[in-house]
């Protein structure tokens, strides 16, 4: 049985982080990018749900596809901050999710 990886893509999550907080600045700031709080809301609500998930896969391929966490990394401070790394991820893809679900039931003009 071949075993599947994802591997510790680090770059990726920082993208991540910035594309996530990138995008919830440019919203708070302009109020709306599209001049349709419904489809603003349903931007953010997907890219949220797309960030959050790089995370969450991350955290299940730990739990469940490996024979423990310290296999995965060369010390108990680095699994610490690749922990840290994706509940920071998690915390912006719901930030993001928030303000897109605020937009459905927040300004209605």
């Amino acid at each position: 049985m071949v075993e599947y990886r994802r591997g510790r893509k680090i770059k990726t999550l920082w993208v991540l982080v910035l594309l996530g907080t990138a995008y919830s600045r440019l919203l708070y700031s302009l109020g709306t990018l599209t001049g349709r709080h419904d489809v603003d809301g349903v931007m953010s609500v997907l890219l949220g749900l797309y960030i959050c998930s790089h995370p969450a896969a991350n955290i299940v391929d730990m739990l469940f596809f490996s024979r423990g966490a310290r296999d995965l990394l060369p010390s108990r401070r680095s699994l610490f901050l690749w922990l840290a790394l994706n509940v920071l991820v998690l915390v912006v893809g719901w930030i993001v999710i928030f303000l897109g679900t605020t937009r459905f039931v927040g300004r209605t003009h």
